[in-house]
């Protein structure tokens, strides 16, 4: 009796209903498609990546198929490879339809991950154009780059998911019907965080600030750190974080420090009455010869303004020529000192409010001989 060889036993043996041979091929050309893959996606991510750096950044065309590229999954590839060898079995129909489904499971997979990275590549091109941050830098994103980012990654996904279902055999058309529905019973349950979304929206397209931006919005002064979907949060002066609903902050009027070039400065002061017109005449001059001695100042104006209760009110108009606060303060507080000195130059003092009392004579008596002069400290 004849002992079987290994061949004859390897092209007669059977697993699953299917030959040892028709096995050990498929597995050969799985192992073979997947290296082949791997090779020819190394030799176009090298291609790629030499081209971007030759172009000169990664934001030009080779710079964005080079990192798509880089952005496939190894996975998928082995997948795609097992299915190559999957199909060269003789598999019942149902199995090959399955088959076929796996194909299109695996290319929704990868396109939507192309997809992603290119939304992320996109985005990162926004921020660098409008000058927000230059890619991959840690900055918050503004409002806009946000609401967009999450506005096409939900339609890519949605999109592949939906055509992934169709390829199941799922009836998406019902689908897309019920998620209508329970859409609208969504929007009306999350009707206040739909109004924040809507006004980041606004935020974005209006673009009343952004971040980065100092600005003053009720009782609050800081510099916007990041805008998002729902809430605003500023870095307030004292040092905290203000985070503010972005419906409740376009509902009140801001202040927008960013495009602020210069301050324009008005300040009142008086003299008192008893003054004469040659000392009241004189103070607007020694008020400009203040001004135009200081470098980061523009006079405007200085005027006898009216004769007020307490006294005559000047009122003078300067422009500090730099747009930082401390400047300014340490600006006014010179011009306060020098006017001090000039005053008293001029032997003219500041006025003090004072009020005058006229005692009454009594019934039948003689009168009282004069008047009762008291002055009484400025109130804030």
């Amino acid at each position: 009796m004849n002992t079987p060889s290994f061949t004859s036993w390897f092209q007669t043996e059977t697993l699953w209903g299917l030959s040892l041979v028709s096995l050990a091929l498929a597995l050969a050309a799985a192992l073979g498609a997947y290296l082949a893959m791997s090779l020819l996606l190394g030799v176009a991510v090298r291609r790629a990546r030499r081209l971007a750096e030759a172009q000169g950044g990664s934001h030009r065309t080779a710079g964005v198929v080079y990192e798509l590229l880089a952005g496939t999954s190894r996975l998928l590839v082995f997948v795609a490879a097992v299915l190559v060898g999957v199909g060269m079995l003789d598999l019942p129909g149902r199995w090959a339809t399955r088959v076929g489904q796996l194909w299109f499971l695996a290319l929704a997979l990868q396109v939507g991950l192309w997809g992603t990275r290119a939304v992320a590549l996109g985005i990162a091109r926004y921020r660098m154009h409008h000058g927000l941050a230059a890619a991959g830098d840690a900055a918050p994103f503004s409002a806009s780059a946000t609401l967009l980012s999450w506005g096409l990654r939900t339609l890519l996904w949605a999109t592949v998911l939906l055509a992934m279902l169709s390829n199941l055999g799922v009836n998406i058309t019902a689908f897309v019907a019920s998620l209508g529905v329970g859409g609208i019973a969504l929007a009306l349950a999350v009707q206040s965080i739909l109004g924040d979304l809507f006004a980041s929206l606004a935020i974005a397209v209006d673009k009343p600030f952004d971040a980065g931006d100092f600005i003053v919005v009720g009782g609050v002064a800081g510099t916007v750190q990041r805008i998002g979907l729902k809430t605003t949060r500023i870095r307030s002066l004292g040092g905290e974080q203000v985070v503010m609903s972005n419906t409740d902050l376009l509902k009140q009027t801001i202040n927008n420090y960013r495009y602020l070039q210069e301050r324009r400065i008005v300040f009142q002061f008086r003299v008192p009455y008893g003054t004469t017109a040659e000392q009241a005449e004189a103070v607007p001059q020694a008020v400009r010869r203040i001004i135009d001695t200081e470098g980061q100042a523009r006079f405007d104006r200085a005027h006898l303004q009216g004769f007020v209760e307490n006294g005559l009110q000047y009122e003078v108009v300067y422009i500090v020529l730099d747009p930082a606060y401390n400047v300014y303060m340490d600006l006014q507080q010179r011009i306060n000192l020098s006017l001090m000195r000039e005053l008293a130059t001029l032997g003219v003092d500041f006025a003090v409010p004072a009020r005058t009392v006229q005692l009454a004579a009594p019934a039948g008596g003689p009168p009282p001989g004069g008047f009762l002069r008291v002055q009484q400290p400025a109130t804030a």
